[in-house]
């Protein structure tokens, strides 16, 4: 993907006059040519760069976006026009005046020198604009080089003023904001991609961000304290980070997934309000905002209950979105229960910047023949639809690609109604239903003239799994996700436990320290899927921003949560008997949250990808591209360790 390296290599920095080298390379659609004697030629369809007599290489025009050359030869008449023509930024360096010209299009010209700065006042249809965003050689003639330029290149260039200017190495290279040069590319030459003005606007957004945090919470009475990075192993969730000891062999730290227990120990010794910026890792797969390590604002209370968390982080992001988006955020921030959010939006984390709400139709379709929706009512699910507004005249293709996008989520399929603008209309399933109970189901759903009605029937878990995701690609399609229309939701009373299939068994939905809704106390031996939780997540546009939870304080009811989730108490003591230990001496009522910052960030700058608004991120293998890491390591090292490396069998 870089092109070739020729013969001669570049022996000092490429910033340095006369320093040129003899390599082409091409980087983020650029064509660089750093041979002082290269002449650059079209030929058809094709940029050739010749060094001497030789030709040294080509690329189809086609691929560039701007072409940079340090050769004194010059560039032929016919590429220059080329160049223009199809909007390519073509900049080339003359030795003898020691400037940087670029053709483009209508661009009113301006010429950066080291030390000066001319502005020309034409605005010219080929436009030989001398480049805006170049190093270049310090020039101690200025009118000579203007002149020179006249003279050589023909350039009409009337300089009518002159300013000081300093040239920073960023503005060497101007990269392209945006880019859509392929991200793997961009993420080898990371620290070249950098350079992009809009990843530079996210990482000083990221800048403000933590600095404004720190700010708000030490005014509110939080101290800073920084935890461990090498801790022990925990059960939480994801699998951990491993780090073996060479000290004591066989035995290995952790990196922690969240600060979580240390901050509950900083409760027991009195710190009641502590926050940090702190690195998290988890080893689970990757999508567009997780990665491996990561960073949360994580904070803990003590002396507190969900109300005043809320309080004090809703004044936070008031005060973030305030600063930051130039965003008022009306307070407080609505709150919906988990049962609300998925009963409505077939999610925990609902989008509100568009309705499509899911309606529960089980008791409409519950006498039907239909045996879809018969079969999922008696294996005790449910049928749940949404309405499409405006989207009857859907042609079948479509349709048809909604099922296939359905069925990645566990859906058998999808029945649907397409309303005619005539109030007739054309259904999947019609021929299993009598007239009234299609009329009912159609009235049941606000169904009207152009509308189209969408079916999912199952388990309540896999109809709320594809309704919930179905009613997001809609609104992808119909462009209803707008990135500067934020939306704020608090979700709370989310269950204590779920069950595992995979393990037989219930599991902590948090962690097995999140305190249970009093009044469900009463239920947990009897009927523990029915407990309810004192933890709530932040979400904003359908992203869960941040989570946390009032902590168990009481030894009986963390005995209780222990013995439900299948610990012994030698296990329990095994895994987190430094806790226990701490909580004999005393340990306040507490609670805490933790918001990811980088997908504050992202949802803050408009960015797609948690990987936008991250320095140096890695990718879905969780590999870096630009280290090349992980990699293999010194056989000696792994000695020291005690480890040995098992080669995988060839299949």
């Amino acid at each position: 993907g870089l092109g070739d390296v020729y013969k001669r290599q570049v022996s000092k920095s490429i910033y340095q006059p006369g320093s040129w080298g003899g390599r082409m390379r091409r980087l983020l659609n650029t064509l660089y040519v750093t041979s002082e004697d290269s002449y650059l030629a079209l030929d058809g369809e094709n940029i050739v760069v010749l060094t001497g007599e030789q030709e040294a290489g080509r690329l189809p025009l086609h691929t560039l976006e701007s072409v940079i050359s340090f050769g004194y030869r010059g560039t032929s008449p016919a590429l220059m026009g080329a160049c223009a023509e199809r909007g390519i930024s073509l900049c080339y360096l003359t030795p003898q005046g020691k400037f940087l010209a670029r053709v483009s299009g209508k661009v009113k010209g301006n010429v950066l020198l080291r030390q000066r700065q001319f502005e020309s006042s034409r605005n010219d249809e080929e436009s030989l604009a001398i480049a805006k965003n170049c190093m270049i050689g310090k020039v101690h003639n200025a009118r000579w080089v203007l002149e020179r330029a006249i003279r050589d290149h023909g350039m009409q260039i009337d300089a009518k003023k002159v300013k000081e200017v300093s040239l920073h190495l960023k503005e060497s290279l101007k990269c392209i904001e945006r880019s859509k040069t392929k991200e793997e590319l961009r993420l080898e030459y990371r620290f070249l991609d950098l350079r992009r003005p809009d990843i530079q606007h996210n990482l000083i957004t990221r800048s403000r961000v933590a600095t404004l945090t720190r700010a708000f919470l030490a005014e509110e009475g939080f101290l800073e304290i920084e935890t461990p990075t090498l801790i022990k192993s925990t059960p939480e969730g994801a699998r951990d980070y491993l780090v073996p000891s060479r000290v004591h062999p066989g035995s290995f730290y952790a990196l922690p997934q969240s600060p979580q227990l240390f901050k509950q120990l900083l409760m027991v010794s009195g710190y009641d309000r502590y926050f940090q910026l702190a690195r998290c890792y988890r080893d689970e797969d990757l999508r567009a905002d997780r990665q491996p390590e990561f960073t949360q604002i994580d904070m803990e209370l003590s002396f507190v209950d969900v109300d005043d968390v809320l309080d004090v982080n809703e004044r936070l992001l008031q005060k973030l979105f305030k600063e930051i988006c130039g965003y008022e955020l009306q307070l407080p921030i609505q709150r919906m229960t988990w049962r609300e959010a998925m009963d409505r939006f077939g999610s925990d984390k609902p989008d509100l910047r568009f309705g499509m709400e899911l309606k529960n139709v089980s008791e409409v379709v519950k006498d039907c023949e239909f045996v879809v929706f018969k079969g999922a009512l008696e294996n005790g699910g449910s049928v749940r639809g949404i309405n499409a507004e405006g989207q009857g005249h859907m042609p079948r293709k479509k349709i048809d690609a909604l099922v296939e996008y359905a069925k990645g989520f566990g859906a058998k399929g999808l029945a649907y109604i397409a309303i005619n603008e005539d109030g007739t209309f054309k259904s999947s399933f019609a021929k299993f239903m009598k007239e009234e109970e299609m009329v009912a189901l159609i009235a049941a759903m606000d169904g009207k003239a152009g509308d189209l009605l969408l079916f999912a029937a199952d388990k309540d878990k896999v109809v709320f799994d594809v309704l919930g995701n179905l009613r997001l690609e809609l609104a992808r399609q119909l462009d209803l996700l707008k990135k500067d229309d934020f939306k704020f939701l608090w979700v709370t009373e989310f269950p204590l436990l779920e069950y595992s299939e995979e393990e037989d068994r219930y599991v902590a939905m948090h962690h097995p320290f999140t305190m249970p809704m009093e009044e469900d106390l009463q239920y947990l031996d009897s009927d523990p899927g029915r407990v309810r939780a004192k933890a709530y997540d932040i979400v904003l546009n359908g992203v869960e921003m941040g989570g946390g939870s009032v902590r168990i304080h009481q030894a009986d009811i963390q005995s209780k949560m222990f013995e439900v989730l299948g610990f012994t108490p030698e296990r329990a003591q095994e895994q987190f008997g430094f806790l226990l230990k701490a909580f004999k001496y005393g340990v306040p009522p507490h609670a805490g949250l933790a918001y990811g910052l980088d997908r504050m960030v992202m949802l803050m700058v408009g960015a797609d990808s948690i990987r936008d608004v991250i320095a140096f991120p890695k990718v879905k293998d969780a590999s870096c591209l630009m280290t090349e890491a992980p990699a293999p390591v010194d056989g000696k090292q792994l000695e020291e360790l005690g480890i040995q490396v098992a080669e995988e069998e060839k299949q």
